[in-house]
């Protein structure tokens, strides 16, 4: 089976990265892509499997599905999306031999 859905935040290549990672935590999950210039998600997944696991986690590295927060909430998680793009981004920058 196969999804894709919009997420928040999505800015940039190390945002991608940190999100990239989660999927991969996945072992349910097959061909995981991130659009960036679309703001999407896109995975084949098992059957049985709760795609609501995926988002959950996502939303706590802050890439919530879009619109679905609002208010305070919506503050801290964008928050998050911050430190986990900089930490996508410090990942991707290692992997290509620059510090």
């Amino acid at each position: 089976m196969n999804t894709v859905f919009e997420i928040d935040n999505l800015k940039c290549s190390g945002c991608a990265s940190s999100i990239m990672k989660v999927l991969h935590s996945f072992p349910e999950l097959d061909q995981p892509e991130v659009n960036v210039e679309e703001g999407t998600v896109a995975f084949s997944y098992l059957e049985g499997f709760e795609i609501q696991k995926v988002k959950d986690k996502l939303e706590g590295i802050g890439y919530p599905e879009k619109g679905t927060l609002t208010g305070i909430k919506k503050v801290g998680v964008n928050a998050l999306s911050y430190v986990s793009c900089a930490i996508g981004k410090f990942s991707t920058d290692n992997d290509n031999g620059r510090i």
